[in-house]
């Protein structure tokens, strides 16, 4: 077992962690991981890391309910974009499935490639979030073709790098040996921490220098935290793992969890610097809106909603008999009011029934 790390050799990662480059690398059998789970039999089907492929498919199901929701947010920075990079995780994360499971078996001829698939998807996948990181900074505008349009383009030419380096140190062309995997410890290892870094960095001074809220930084610390806990529990304890839970799991389960609540902060994170505008909501539940003033709510227990009368006053007195307009028409017995109230301040004489006009003397 190789105790030291060396630059550009998978010695040391393969022997302590079970990836799935490792029985291409290193010699024409392969390297096996010192320890690593057991399998379990489905059938005719010999299934590796059967609690790993849990984690896989949770994974997928897990970014499906944060597509939902992003997609809802109409009117967020960065919607499309961060759209993209979920999108690519859920590939990453089946392409898994079938490779830690080894239900493409390694020795079978299409394993190298589905690998170098895998490896290139991986590096755009961190080419991808990088991308994401820089659109906060408004240096050109989100949701355009143009931004859109280079991300793509862009991870598709990070991906065709990545591949070609795997499939060419797998089938040792090109000046490329998978005795000596350089170029694949670059693209594979070095690339993404340096991407990874990159966008905590970029994000990090995104919210100090431009946002109020620092409860953002929160997520931020704890992206970093289940980030560096998985590459350590893979790298650095996964053979101790093994050996204290009888080979039940290893430090690839621990890790695909850790990414997956990696990029579940990644998610919470975005969700916290966007703001929706409601009034462009597509949102799946409708808008409350809060009545403020008492006089448009109706059903109001201080103000019924009835037809019949103002909601301002009382059915005020008509020029007819001083009877209300609701209480002469509506063929009701006159008012007391219309008589007295005005008589005092010499109006209701004129309307009552035996004052001057009430009385006919014209």
């Amino acid at each position: 077992m190789s105790d030291s790390f060396k630059f550009g050799s998978f010695d040391y990662f393969c022997e302590h962690a079970a990836l799935v480059v490792c029985p291409l690398l290193g010699s024409s059998q392969g390297t096996m991981a010192t320890c690593y789970s057991r399998n379990v039999q489905l059938g005719s089907q010999i299934v590796f890391q059967p609690a790993t492929c849990f984690v896989h498919i949770a994974a997928l199901g897990m970014t499906a309910i944060m597509l939902f929701h992003v997609r809802s947010k109409y009117t967020a920075v960065g919607r499309k974009e961060i759209v993209t990079f979920f999108y690519m995780y859920m590939f990453v994360e089946l392409l898994a499935i079938f490779l830690d499971s080894a239900i493409i078996p390694t020795a079978h001829a299409v394993y190298p490639w589905f690998t170098a698939v895998y490896a290139g998807a991986v590096g755009s996948l961190y080419w991808c979030i990088l991308i994401n990181g820089f659109v906060g900074f408004q240096l050109y505008e989100d949701g355009t073709p143009i931004s859109l349009w280079f991300l793509r383009l862009s991870c598709l030419v990070i991906w065709g790098i990545c591949f070609f380096v795997a499939i060419a140190t797998f089938k040792g062309f090109a000046s490329f040996s998978f005795e000596k995997p350089v170029g694949l410890f670059v693209t594979y290892l070095v690339f993404p921490a340096v991407c990874a870094v990159i966008y905590f960095v970029s994000q990090l001074l995104l919210v100090v220098r431009t946002l109020d809220d620092r409860w953002v930084i929160g997520g931020l610390v704890f992206m970093a935290g289940f980030y560096v806990c998985g590459i350590l529990l893979l790298l650095a304890f996964s053979v101790t793992i093994c050996d204290k839970v009888n080979h039940y799991v290893d430090g690839v389960f621990f890790f695909s969890m850790a990414m997956l609540l990696t990029v579940m902060m990644i998610y919470k994170y975005w969700d916290s610097i966007t703001k929706e505008d409601l009034e462009f909501s597509v949102g799946s539940k409708a808008a409350v809106w809060e009545v403020k003033d008492p006089l448009m709510a109706g059903g109001s227990e201080y103000y019924p909603e009835d037809d019949t009368q103002s909601s301002y006053r009382g059915a005020g007195g008509s020029l007819v008999g001083g009877m209300g307009g609701n209480n002469y028409y509506g063929n009701y017995p006159a008012q007391t009011y219309g008589q007295q109230g005005y008589s005092h301040q010499g109006y209701g004489g004129g309307y009552g029934g035996n004052q001057q006009y009430g009385g006919g003397h014209y």
